[in-house]
């Protein structure tokens, strides 16, 4: 297609995008016009359509973000010679739209710097894109805000990475720009004398100090910018731009990279009166909201930025902290918010243990951490009030939508957390005190369930969030917080957060001198949780747990009142309003208190536990196959779900085996019916997953026909869940001698049906699970029962699934995958495994040179970068095992990738790291080569597939081993 005709179809297909009513015709030319910005013709259409004055709007806009996406990422599609002519181009562009639009100028500014991020600076003339950029604006002072706008994104597209750049030339560029800082910073301030500019101004210095080069703060302090910058925060308008230097100057002046805060310490004392001099106008309350927030936002990066000099507590300091205290005051949460990293960062450094070791002998130090937290007790005493009143449920809470409610679900957090930062500094029960006078002051006016429930239900909030730093000895606020719950209204959300405080404080309640006495009380409020409201009854369930987990030896004396409770709730007449995953809590509850119990009595109270269950699903199997059959997979697995929990918390191994023992043919009727039911298989495989975890070797005859139930059933219906169970297994019973010949042939009989199905790539995809689970099995095999798994001949047939396997997307079946091989490799470490090492290299070396070039391809783009820690690791692992000869087989599979995608200097760098780590370097050390050649050969799309193209990862060459 002519270029002309190319051009005509693209605006067609924008107005079509834009104008067309029908959604279908709308998508085809959404489509077109994505495939058409890929092709190599776009750059010289959208070329073409920016320099064509009859273009609209809407053409300009695509164009401009058509040059700009194709400069950053497809620029090695030009030949070398095309750089000049596309400088130009883009030049003449910025001076054409100097005047905007606004959104089509940016773009091609940011196509210039992405060309600058690709292209050397001896490339542009004399000294690189700056000087290039200001003998620009010499020469044509008409054009300055448009090359202003590239001054201001050159730095920002120095950590673009968008930008197909190899890491190499990218890390040049940025020195290039630090090396041009004076000569960038001396253009911005002989702009500055353009009084219409000097927003623009501010925003590109702003831009170029997040470069964070190293220029002294004597030099910065005196600067006609900074000077610029401070001065107009004084202005009855406040400059956005202005606000945003002063907040990269405060960043500056604390990063490493320029010095840190001794060196810069000329600039602090220039900056820091200044901000503080706007602190009154935080009450004015003539300022909008937008300029108080962007002064909160300066006092909170100087908080942020210099806490470890607020932390002296110096008189200074404290200036600081009151003005943090005030933001912290005000009404707008998103503000006042801004102070609680602050407060955060000041406990974690006013409470570490090791204390700054100048203040010389131990008893200095600790005299020194004492004066602080003296120093800084009163200002955490005012934060825990002002943020306390933060979380009381807003009048309208019942009209809230999902996302307001999610907000102040949220805002409830964070206050937890700063409340829980102060506790830390003043000591849990300075600060219960503090919130029990808020919630004495609230009690007063909560009478009834129509009365203020709110403030006092906030109060509690509060209360509970600290509960982690209450001495469990309290003897003066929590006894009378315990008796003030008895007394306030059944009202749904505060029973909510009067259930769910009892639970945090269930250690309370076994320690305290008075806290067993309480119990009955909280007892009561919680059966009232249990009935009110599901969100009560969950709290009320959750609370019951903590409090039988806490309490648990003091509550064996009690078990029929405990199975009278969960009757009531469970088995109750619709009395409990909690779903059946709170009811889990209560049976995990039981369970607890029956392991507190001597051998017969827990015996006993086991079947009792049990028996409430097996009547239900006894009574479905009774009714016949068909019945079972047809059931909601929901009406069986919320009573399986239970036995899970009985088995996984009640620790009386021999009990827990009579009681699978008793239980076997219920379980056998399920399995045998409803074998085809992924749900119901899980919950039931998760029951006996417990079961042999808690039995062990107590399990007796009962795993033997377990084993050969889920073996059977494995072949019919393959449920990955069947090889999950097979894997507790394994982890219990692999190394007794007893099992070896019955597990020998388990697992042989599993690997070789999974090796059956997982046949291709693709079958992966289909069933990840049971690619997850199956290698989940094998590599517990290597860890509990080498001798039955390696020299097996299922063995070489699960290295080839894996191999095949490798690169799937789904993340789990990959891990598992990537972790069986690095197992493998890894056999030398395990004492088990050392005498296997022959039988493994027969497998492996054959296979070598493929499995690596599948985890180079894995590296380079046929997995996620997400992966990358996973895959470098195998290949690490494989190269430690083989030495030299992975080295070579490395070393292959990098010489595939053509040079157009990856340089000898990146894949000399590669090696050589791996060299270093398979001779016992740091793993850490690999990691910045692996991220560097997988960064180039994902640059683009049109890389990416040389690469994947070249290493071929789903071929697998496999030589016949005989």
């Amino acid at each position: 297609m002519q270029s002309t005709e190319l051009q005509n179809t693209v605006k067609e297909a924008l107005n079509a995008l834009y104008h067309y009513p029908d959604d279908a015709v709308r998508m085809q030319a959404d489509r077109w016009l994505q495939d058409f910005q890929r092709t190599i013709d776009a750059w010289q259409v959208a070329d073409n359509l920016l320099h064509d004055a009859t273009s609209n709007p809407e053409t300009l806009i695509f164009c401009s973000q058509t040059l700009r996406s194709k400069v950053q990422r497809d620029f090695e599609e030009l030949p070398s010679e095309a750089f000049r002519q596309l400088r130009d181009s883009l030049n003449n562009l910025l001076k054409k739209f100097h005047k905007g639009p606004a959104i089509v100028r940016t773009q091609i500014s940011i196509a210039v710097a992405a060309l600058a991020v690709h292209v050397p600076a001896e490339d542009w003339g004399d000294g690189g894109i700056v000087n290039w950029l200001r003998d620009g604006m010499n020469a044509h002072p008409e054009y300055i805000p448009g090359f202003l706008e590239l001054l201001t994104v050159l730095p920002e597209e120095a950590f673009n990475y968008k930008i197909a750049a190899r890491p190499e030339r990218r890390r040049q560029f940025e020195k290039e720009l630090t090396s041009q800082m004076e000569i960038a910073l001396n253009i911005l301030t002989a702009c500055l004398s353009i009084s219409e500019l000097k927003e623009q101004v501010l925003e590109a210095f702003a831009s170029w100090l997040r470069l964070k080069h190293g220029i002294p703060g004597s030099v910065l302090a005196t600067h006609p910018l900074v000077l610029t910058a401070l001065s107009s925060l004084n202005c009855d308008i406040l400059s956005e731009a202005s606000v945003n230097v002063v907040s990269e100057l405060i960043h500056y002046t604390a990063s490493g990279s320029s010095g840190g805060v001794s060196v810069q310490m000329p600039l602090i004392q220039v900056i820091v009166p200044q901000v503080m001099s706007l602190q009154a106008q935080l009450r004015d309350s003539s300022k909008d909201d937008e300029d108080v927030k962007a002064i909160a936002r300066l006092f909170a990066d100087m908080g942020d930025s210099y806490v470890e000099l607020i932390a002296t507590g110096s008189n200074e300091a404290m200036m600081i902290v009151n003005a943090l205290l005030e933001v912290a005051s005000l009404p707008e949460f998103d503000i006042a918010s801004m102070t609680f990293n602050f407060w955060h960062n000041l406990q974690v450094i006013l409470t570490k243990r090791n204390f700054d070791i100048s203040f010389g002998d131990e008893a200095s130090i600790e005299a020194e951490r004492n004066r602080r937290l003296q120093v800084f007790r009163q200002s955490y005493e005012s934060l825990v009030s002002l943020v306390s009143s933060r979380v009381q449920y807003p009048d309208d809470y019942q009209n809230l939508s999902y996302e307001d409610l999610k907000e102040f679900k949220q805002t409830r957090y964070a206050v937890a957390d700063v409340l829980t930062d102060a506790a830390s500094v003043l000591g849990g029960d300075t600060t219960l005190q503090i919130l029990y006078m808020k919630l004495v002051e609230a009690v007063s006016s909560c009478r009834n369930e129509q009365s203020e429930w709110r403030p006092a239900e906030a109060a509690l909030f509060c209360i509970r969030a600290i509960s982690n730093y209450v001495s469990v000895v309290e003897a003066n606020v929590m006894p009378q917080v315990m008796d003030l719950l008895s007394k306030l209204p059944h009202q749904p959300q505060l029973l909510q957060t009067v259930c769910l405080i009892v639970g945090a404080y269930s250690k309370w309640l076994d320690a305290a001198p008075s806290g067993f006495s309480k119990l009955p009380l909280v007892i009561d409020i919680l059966m009232s949780g249990m009935r009110t409201s599901e969100d009560s009854a969950a709290a009320a369930a959750l609370a019951f747990r903590h409090i039988c987990d806490d309490c648990r030896k003091k509550l064996c004396a009690y078990c029929k009142q405990l199975f009278h409770i969960y009757y009531t709730a469970v088995n109750g007449e619709g009395s409990f309003k909690g779903s059946a995953e709170d009811s889990l809590h209560l049976v995990e509850a039981l369970s607890m208190v029956i392991t507190e119990l001597p051998p017969e009595p827990a015996k006993d109270a086991l079947e009792e536990l049990c028996s409430s269950v097996v009547t239900p699903l006894q009574e479905v199997i009774n009714q016949g196959p068909e019945v079972l059959e047809k059931k909601h997979a929901r009406e069986l697995t919320v009573y399986i779900d239970r036995f899970a929990y009985v088995f996984r918390y009640v620790n009386h191994p021999g009990a827990v085996a009579d009681a699978v023992h008793r239980l076997w043919p219920i379980f056998k009727a399920i399995f045998d019916l409803r074998a085809w039911d992924m749900r119901t298989m899980e919950s039931l495989c998760r029951a006996c997953k417990y079961a042999v975890r808690t039995s062990g070797r107590f399990m007796g005859i009962t795993i033997g026909a377990m084993l050969e139930e889920i073996q059977g059933l494995y072949q019919q219906h393959h449920q990955p869940c069947f090889l999950y169970l097979s894997s507790e297994v394994i982890k219990i019973f692999g190394s007794d001698p007893s099992c070896a010949s019955y597990l020998k042939n388990m697992i042989e009989a599993l690997f070789k049906h999974t090796t059956c199905l997982l046949t291709s790539i693709k079958e992966f995809t289909r069933r990840p699970d049971i690619g997850d689970d199956c290698f989940l099995l094998a590599s517990r095999c290597i860890r509990y029962c080498p001798q039955l798994f390696i020299p097996s001949s299922i063995f070489p047939a699960l290295v080839d699934c894996a191999m095949i396997g490798i690169t799937v997307q789904h993340r789990e079946a990959s891990n598992s995958i990537l972790t069986f091989l690095s197992d493998i490799f890894d056999l030398a470490k395990s004492s088990k495994g050392e005498q296997f090492l022959s039988i493994r290299d027969s497998v492996i070396i054959p296979r070598g040179a493929t499995i690596t070039r599948i985890l180079v391809a894995a590296l380079t783009g046929a997995l996620p970068s997400s992966r990358l820690e996973t895959v470098a690791y195998a290949l690490l692992a494989l190269t430690r095992a083989y030495g030299m000869q992975a080295l070579e087989w490395a070393k292959e599979s990098v010489s595939l990738i053509p040079l157009a995608a990856v340089k000898e200097v990146e894949r000399i760098r590669f090696l050589q790291a791996l060299s270093d780590a398979a001779s016992g370097a740091d793993v850490n050390v690999l990691m910045i080569p692996v991220e560097e050649l997988s960064d180039v050969c994902r640059r683009n799309r049109t890389v990416q597939e040389i690469v994947q193209g070249a290493l071929k990862p789903l071929e697998l060459n496999l030589v016949p081993v005989p």
